[in-house]
């Protein structure tokens, strides 16, 4: 079942993109006249060229132009067949078939220009004669201009052109600023549409087209790197369709699937991401005897997960230079000294964020204002320009990676005071105060639960989280807490994730076999996914301290 469902999707993911191409390209748009904006500029614009003189001279009927500016207008057959006359948006009995209006412009002048074929002239223009000598040249009746007093609006009228396929002209338009407007600046831009008045210049691109057994509608025109794009497309989905149709490959098992029990330990601010990715490793060694415990207790920190790991290793009196290959601890930076068994290696690096209580009214502080709050010497947040709420501080417990972080990266080594409440649902809510939690998900709760409360955590772990919409991830001046942010931007509230082994894991353990899929296979998307930065994709080596 699993596999069909699979293969219509690869079926329906080449389908989609053809269907979409053929009606695209043979079927709505086979006649398709495509309008294009070439030039819309103020003879001011001109300020510092040879001929600005002259452009700002330009006269009219008498006078000279106020505020001249140029329009240059490209219609082009865009489509593959020939356009004619009844193509058109326009009435039937209307000899033009385009306008474009020009808001609080005057029209001066209208110059036809750059036709693809000077046979395209004969619909603008009539030529009379006296036997062999050209008496006038007379605008045809689809070709005019117009200036409207009541709207303050100049238009002109393009014929209904016959467009061979590939064949283009273009229009020069002379305007001026309206009579009686002292405004400055840019003008709108133009409006084109057909004279039911239903299709509007929305974009650079424009078209209008009718077609007799379809719905007139107006479409953004495909340009030549939009065919090419629309190629490579087909062609990505082609391949990627016949590796899934036939060469089945997406559901491969990683290397070394070893049976046996697998412990994990450590940050609780990395457990999601570590727990995704031993749940995709399960997955992906079904049937191999795998198991790998992921109750909440196996991750308590990241003092915790070394602690265990340690016991772990002497429990099972694994005698010098030999590994242990059945538990793995991860932790927020490098654990303290007095395990000289465990040896790290550096997984990905966190970025972790401040957390404030929306009614906080604060969204950015600077590191100063932040070591103010954490050393208690701001215990209200109208002090920093937020709201006259009282400050909560929500700790997490010494021992934490997460506050160790903290303590390192933003508040210059100096540890927050003593908490005033061991609960902190006890904290007054009009006073400030202190306390401490012993995770994650209990710092995340405790910050939004209690207004102007103010707390840190890993920053991928938020969003999910149930309390997300009570809390506000702060910038640190100014800068985001993503990975990006701090390669980027230098932002300072990081930590480099470690995964410790005691001992080096035997080759062919469970321990090795999990470490390699997550630091060279499918486990490094999962830890992307997760907002972490990849130690081995990082710019800047400094982001994962070297062991």
């Amino acid at each position: 079942m699993g596999e069909r469902v699979e293969q219509w999707i690869a079926i329906l993911s080449l389908a989609f993109p053809v269907v979409a191409f053929l009606w695209e390209f043979a079927v709505i748009g086979r006649k398709r006249l495509g309008y294009r904006v070439q030039m819309d500029t103020l003879a001011a614009d001109a300020a510092n060229k040879p001929y600005a003189g002259v452009l700002g001279d330009m006269q009219h009927d008498g006078h000279q132009l106020k505020d001249p500016s140029f329009v240059l207008l490209r219609v082009e057959n865009a489509g593959s067949t020939k356009i004619v006359s009844d193509d058109y948006l326009a009435d039937p009995v209307d000899h033009h078939g385009i306008k474009v209006t020009f808001r609080d412009r005057r029209v001066t002048a209208v110059v036809l220009t750059d036709p693809s074929d000077e046979v395209l002239r004969d619909f603008f223009f009539e030529v009379r004669t006296e036997g062999d000598t050209v008496r006038e040249v007379v605008a045809k009746p689809g070709f005019r201009r117009h200036n409207n007093d009541a709207d303050r609006t100049g238009t002109i009228q393009l014929p209904k052109v016959t467009l061979p396929r590939g064949s283009e002209y273009k229009v020069l338009v002379v305007l001026e600023r309206w009579p009686g407007d002292n405004g400055t600046g840019r003008f709108p831009p133009p409006v084109v549409q057909g004279t039911d008045g239903l299709d509007r210049w929305y974009d650079p691109l424009v078209r209008f087209l009718r077609l007799r057994a379809t719905r007139t509608e107006s479409h953004v025109f495909a340009s030549r790197p939009a065919w090419w794009a629309i190629w490579i497309l087909i062609a990505a989905v082609v391949v990627q369709a016949s590796f899934t149709l036939f060469l089945r490959d997406d559901r491969r098992p990683p290397l070394g699937c070893v049976g046996g029990t697998l412990y994990l330990h450590g940050s609780t601010a990395f457990a999601p991401a570590v727990r995704a990715a031993a749940d995709d490793y399960l997955a992906r060694c079904e049937g191999a005897d795998v198991s790998i415990p992921l109750e909440d207790d196996t991750f308590r920190g990241s003092t915790d997960g070394v602690t265990d790991l340690d016991a772990a290793g002497a429990e099972a009196k694994i005698p010098v230079g030999k590994g242990l290959g059945d538990h793995l601890a991860f932790t927020d930076g490098l654990a303290s000294a007095g395990h000289p068994r465990l040896i790290p290696r550096p997984v990905a690096f966190s970025v972790f964020t401040l957390l404030v209580n929306k009614d906080a009214g604060v969204e950015n502080l600077t590191l100063d204002q932040i070591r103010d709050v954490f050393a208690g010497r701001v215990e209200n947040w109208s002090e920093l320009g937020g709201n006259r709420v009282p400050v909560h501080l929500v700790n997490r417990e010494p021992g934490s990676g997460t506050r160790g972080t903290l303590v390192e990266k933003v508040l210059n080594g100096k540890e927050p005071p003593q908490f005033t409440e061991t609960d902190c649902a006890a904290l007054d809510a009009r006073r400030y105060g202190r306390c401490e939690v012993s995770s994650t998900d209990t710092m995340l709760a405790a910050t939004a639960g209690k207004a102007g409360a103010v707390g840190y955590s890993e920053a991928a772990g938020v969003d999910g989280h149930r309390a997300a919409g009570e809390l506000v991830k702060l910038k640190i001046d100014g800068r985001e807490p993503t990975a990006a942010g701090v390669e980027d931007a230098n932002y300072p509230y990081w930590q480099t994730e470690f995964a410790y082994t005691y001992g080096e894991p035997p080759a062919g353990s469970l321990a090795a076999a999990f470490l390699d899929f997550l630091t060279q296979q499918t486990g490094r998307d999962i830890l992307r996914d997760q907002g972490h930065g990849l130690c081995s994709e990082a710019r800047n080596t400094g982001e994962c301290r070297p062991v």
